[in-house]
């Protein structure tokens, strides 16, 4: 009969051990003094697709599913930005709705919720679409079932990390939470990241903020940023603000509580 048990790591060639610990490009080998035609194409190969996740746009109906869009009534606005060019040249612009989008926020969202989601396509859009529409369920039953209220989450196009700002300004939220695409690399362009505060207003800076990052298969996964979240909002509800005087601390039984909430959508 055949043994079906998984191999342990310590028989595994070192070689083998150590590619599986990390996606980092250790190891491959040379031809003469430049890489083997294999890791080049593999290169070029994330390089594309980093470029990709950078230039793609967001489609809620598509990227989210109708259903989720839905329920939730995302809609879309934009920033100060006017084109992805800009963008990229301009991050001030990208750190301020622009006045068409500040009065649609202010009209379509209610004020004073306790928990703000807003997501943005940020320097990756691929990000946003592999792990912001699950995320956002998770969220949206770990915050209900704590009795806080929800507010009505919405796109932000071409977002920087500072318009959180605007968003505190406009709604005065207890605690918002910016889903953003990070910066893509050249291991994964679908990397996630997850910035916090409570209570944002202009003038405010990443001092005043708290991050979550490297949300991904390979990193930080779903259910495990659910948790981290959760935990921070409440954090910041215990001590009034956010930032670098709050240090993130998850014990094992406070794991165990918020698995239970953000693991049952």
């Amino acid at each position: 009969m055949s043994d079906s048990s998984p191999v342990p790591q310590e028989s595994l060639d070192p070689i083998e051990r150590a590619l599986a610990q990390t996606p980092a490009r250790v190891l491959v080998g040379r031809a003469g003094l430049g890489y083997r035609t294999s890791t080049w194409l593999r290169l070029r190969e994330d390089h594309a697709a980093a470029r990709d996740a950078v230039y793609a746009e967001i489609d809620l109906e598509r990227d989210f599913g109708a259903e989720r869009v839905t329920r939730f009534g995302l809609f879309g606005v934009e920033t100060q930005v006017t084109s992805k060019s800009e963008y990229l040249r301009r991050p001030d612009l990208g750190r301020k709705l622009s006045d068409v989008s500040r009065e649609r926020v202010r009209a379509e969202c209610s004020s004073e919720c306790d928990f703000q989601v807003v997501i943005g396509d940020g320097l990756s859009a691929t990000a946003v679409a592999t792990q912001a529409p699950e995320l956002l369920d998770r969220l949206h039953v770990a915050a209900t079932q704590r009795g806080w209220s929800f507010g009505r989450p919405f796109l932000v196009r071409h977002c920087r990390v500072g318009v959180m700002n605007d968003v505190g300004d406009l709604l005065a939220p207890a605690v918002v939470v910016l889903l953003i695409g990070e910066r893509p690399g050249l291991a994964t362009a679908e990397s996630l990241s997850a910035y916090m505060a409570f209570r944002p207003r202009g003038g405010h800076t990443d001092a005043d903020r708290n991050l979550i990052s490297n949300i991904h298969a390979r990193g930080v996964g779903l259910a495990e940023a659910a948790q981290r979240i959760i935990a921070l909002a409440e954090q910041f509800r215990a001590v009034g603000r956010s930032g670098v005087g709050v240090t993130e601390v998850l014990d094992a039984r406070a794991l165990s509580n918020l698995a239970s909430i953000s693991g049952s959508t």
